[in-house]
């Protein structure tokens, strides 16, 4: 079996062999790139709002393109694309700068130089001094913790108005010298004569000294690469290098023609700095064929494994933005609300054998908060970190062995509906910059719940360190 190939003996093979028992008759539907996308019909659902709490709204969210990293934002910094995205909420909103209580950035690859990048890109934004604004960090959820911490300034009476945010720049990832260079170099300094300071490079320096130190790619806690994590749970789960291979197509299909039907409004046109070159699109939309998919070797787990470069998402630069208030506020500014932003939840699993399944941990609880079964949600945006995880996430979902063994629940959610499922596209085709992927899903679930005439959506993601994260979004009346 593929699960018994693909998990080397250091690694758990329990759960890789006792999960395949999960998925014994309960396969997915094939994935097809044309897909009934009807509205919805008019439902009389119920509101998810509460008694004594305030409700909050999504007014207005965008972001900058997603673009491939080492392309056309190569010789930026993370802050310009953050100020991108805070002045395009500015020119999208008009909301005077002097009355936003706070400013919250996500981000995960930070710039030493703006270390709190929030604050410099507000600043450099054109919001007013008086403005706090502060960086959060929560990996591929990090602007999913920046809006529920700005959720939370709102609930508890601290805040009427707040930007969240996130960006990300994998194209000038902050790259050091090796910890016997940086104790030299912090040493000299200290050296008064030159006896000292040679003493000081024979005992620190060396050709090994001289190596620079990459950023970690692999989980700390583990070792392991996000990739490998990715290959072994697909395996365990059953999904198949053609179930991916599909589901990349897939996305990268509705991505292309959400982009052609102009549903993708939180995009902004972006004028690059320095250049001055508009970017207008997402340039790492691929439609491919199945042939061509075919074709491609396996990328982490070789010979054996089934992700590969076309069923992952790509290494992305990008950011994002949103506001959110009080209803009363936005009603008292004039804003017509897209959305409310109700319950949501973080929660953190294994870190090794369950580093991507956030998702199946975090929607039946997210679904328990609110009342809600699977049958109320209208839109579903998930974020796709491979196909393999997506695909595992939604088997898991549907599986009575898993939740009795792995939840403690009573049975399986349910299988999500393919045609509410990522409509128009996701982080495999349109790009994944870690830390502003949150804000594009909360506003692409906001804006299909119009354009298809839903109630509730729901989004879900996962993130490096074993997290997930889901949220309800409920659409706001028309």
């Amino acid at each position: 079996m593929a699960a018994n190939i693909l998990f080397p003996t250091k690694i758990s093979i329990a759960f890789a062999s006792a999960t395949h028992k999960c998925i014994l008759g309960s396969g997915l539907r094939a994935f097809t790139t044309s897909v009934s996308n009807h509205a919805a019909a008019a439902k009389t659902k119920k509101t998810l709002a509460k008694t004594g709490v305030k409700n909050v709204v999504l007014v207005e969210g965008v972001r900058t393109p997603f673009l491939m990293s080492g392309t056309e934002y190569a010789d930026l910094m993370p802050h310009d694309l953050a100020r991108g995205a805070l002045q395009g909420l500015l020119q999208r909103t008009k909301i005077p700068t002097e009355v936003v209580d706070q400013i919250i950035f996500g981000t995960v690859i930070q710039e030493v130089k703006t270390a709190n990048i929030a604050r410099e890109a507000a600043l450099g934004a054109g919001f007013s001094e008086n403005v706090p604004a502060h960086t959060v960090t929560m990996a591929c959820i990090s602007s999913n913790q920046a809006i529920a911490t700005g959720v939370g300034y709102i609930a508890s009476g601290n805040a009427d108005v707040v930007v969240a945010g996130g960006v990300d720049f994998m194209s000038d990832v902050p790259i050091r010298h090796s910890r016997q260079m940086r104790k030299f170099m912090l040493n000299m300094s200290k050296a008064k004569t030159t006896g000292a300071k040679l003493s000081l490079a024979a005992k620190h320096l060396s050709l090994s000294a001289l190596a620079p130190e990459l950023p970690g790619i692999a989980e700390f806690s583990t070792g392991e690469i996000m990739g490998h994590s990715a290959d072994r749970l697909a395996a365990a789960f059953g999904v198949s290098r053609l179930e991916q291979d599909e589901f990349g197509v897939r996305s990268h299909s509705f991505a292309d023609k959400a982009t052609k039907e102009g549903n993708l409004t939180d995009r902004l046109t972006y004028t690059v700095p320095k250049t001055g070159k508009v970017v207008e699109r997402d340039n790492g939309i691929r439609v491919s064929t199945m042939e061509q998919m075919a074709k491609l070797k396996p990328a982490f787990i070789k010979p054996h494994g089934t992700i590969t470069a076309a069923n992952s998402s790509f290494v992305s630069d990008g950011a994002s933005a949103c506001l959110i208030m009080t209803e009363e506020k936005a009603l008292e500014m004039g804003y017509k609300p897209k959305a409310y932003l109700r319950d949501f939840v973080f929660v953190a699993i294994d870190p090794k054998d369950q580093l991507l399944l956030g998702p199946a941990y975090a929607t039946p609880k997210v679904l328990d908060k609110s009342g809600l079964s699977l049958s109320d949600i209208d839109v579903f945006e998930y974020h796709e970190a491979f196909a393999g995880q997506i695909l595992a996430n939604l088997k898991a979902l549907d599986s009575d062995w898993f939740a009795q063994n792995y939840q403690k629940r009573k049975g399986k959610v349910g299988s999500i509906p393919m045609d509410k499922f990522n409509l128009w596209g996701g982080s495999l085709s349109i790009g994944h910059p870690f830390g502003a992927t949150g804000v594009r899903l909360v506003t692409t679930a906001a804006n299909r719940l119009e354009k298809e005439d839903g109630k509730y959506a729901l989004v879900a993601a996962c993130a490096a360190g074993g997290h997930g994260h889901a949220m309800v979004v409920e659409r706001y009346p028309s």
